[in-house]
């Protein structure tokens, strides 16, 4: 368990009146408890507790955040706090919200959890990528979920050599390849037809979208491998997104090399519960019927 924060940032999607009601209850309950509480300057003036500290053009800093909104907001306060390292809690109010530890009807009780200290901190993997074009470097990023090479114009398939570990593995034509964390495996890489894998493996997963090839499977690499995307010199542009929030337009000939990263991202959590659950309750699952005897 961590020690009792002193400090909470506070990212919300202001857009939605019910992520706003909920980070102004929340805002009041954790000043009521002397905490300091941090906000970004536009939200902060949206939300209008009097008493939340606009943290301005800083890097946001706190013993952990509370992330309101789904999980774009998740990725979000992933950007904004990754320079500081602080623990992201998020709250679903979206959709699925598989980065989410709580549920909207659950604020009171991430509130407690919050000030007593009673959550634990658990690293995820990232992504580091650089894009190079004849030998220099033209971008540099990283992702939590995934990194994705894609063609930029509809009508045309984009051509590109696949590499890992410096070995070339095949060429596909098609809408593009994903590359995956695990924590991804549930995101844009499952979409596309890449297996599910658990938080706590350690490995890459390398997607093809929609590829028109003899061998297109999903593959699963070792955290230490070095996957290298090759834009076909004689193909069409295409263009490079991480967590489909920073992209990056790529010339024919252009080489993305992505590997895992240097730098986690922290998820705080309020439970030690099994991903299977959170496999079934996010999706749905069936699982009426179910006789085993395993206890979570």
């Amino acid at each position: 368990m961590s020690s009792a924060p002193k400090s909470v940032l506070l990212i919300t999607h202001t857009g939605r009146d019910v992520a706003l009601q909920a980070a102004r209850q929340m805002a009041q309950a954790f000043l009521d408890a002397g905490l300091v509480v941090r906000a970004l300057n536009d939200e902060a003036q949206d939300i209008g507790v009097s008493g939340i500290e606009s943290i301005g053009d800083q890097p946001p800093n706190a013993d952990v955040a509370v992330v309101l909104g789904g999980d774009g907001t998740i990725l979000r306060a992933a950007e904004i706090t990754r320079q500081t390292q602080v623990p992201l809690l998020g709250v679903n109010l979206g959709h699925v919200g598989f980065l989410a530890e709580a549920e909207g009807k659950e604020t009171q009780q991430v509130v407690r959890q919050v000030i007593e200290g009673t959550y634990v901190v658990e690293n995820r993997t990232t992504l580091d990528v650089v894009v190079t074009f004849e030998g220099a470097e033209k971008a540099r990023g990283w992702a939590l979920n995934e990194v994705t090479v894609e063609k930029s114009n509809r009508e045309r398939m984009v051509e590109l050599i696949v590499e890992v570990d410096g070995r070339p593995l095949s060429r596909w034509g098609g809408d593009g390849v994903v590359c995956a964390t695990p924590t991804g495996s549930t995101a844009y890489a499952f979409s596309a037809g890449g297996p599910v894998v658990w938080p706590n493996v350690d490995a890459l997963l390398v997607v093809p979208i929609s590829a028109h090839a003899l061998f297109a499977r999903p593959l699963v690499v070792g955290p230490d491998s070095v996957v290298a995307i090759e834009v076909l010199a004689s193909g069409v542009q295409a263009v490079l997104c991480s967590d489909g929030r920073r992209s990056f337009e790529l010339q024919p000939g252009s080489r993305i090399e992505i590997r895992r990263g240097a730098e986690p991202i922290r998820l705080a959590r309020l439970r030690k519960s099994p991903f299977t659950d959170r496999l079934v309750e996010k999706f749905d699952l069936p699982v009426n019927g179910w006789r085993g005897t395993g206890r979570s």
